[in-house]
């Protein structure tokens, strides 16, 4: 599956290192073929994903399996669904370690 779609998953990888992370935001990549930062990772659906990591308060995890949906997105579309999962997921971390806000 990664082969057909390892040119787009190149140019996503690129664009989502392009962007301004938070710093306390860590990225790390399981695409076979394209780029590989975790250590032997296997995400929950087997396949490629993103994971990124969040560090407040304790290390909280989260992965972005690049479903076979997903793969059919512009590389464009699949970074915008990228920073809108890492802000939910920072704003819910924050919310049980800070309070509602």
């Amino acid at each position: 599956m990664v082969v057909a779609y390892q040119e787009k998953l190149k140019k996503l990888v690129g664009l989502i290192e392009d962007i301004s992370i938070d710093p306390d935001v860590n990225v790390d990549y399981f695409i076979p073929g394209v780029a590989v930062t975790a250590e032997g990772g296997k995400g929950e659906s087997g396949g490629p994903y993103i994971q990124f990591s969040y560090e407040s308060g304790g290390q909280h995890v989260q992965h972005m399996p690049l479903t076979q949906s997903y793969l059919e997105k512009t590389p464009e579309d699949l970074v915008n669904l990228f920073t809108f999962s890492l802000e939910r997921f920072k704003e819910e971390i924050d919310s049980r370690q800070y309070g509602a806000q």
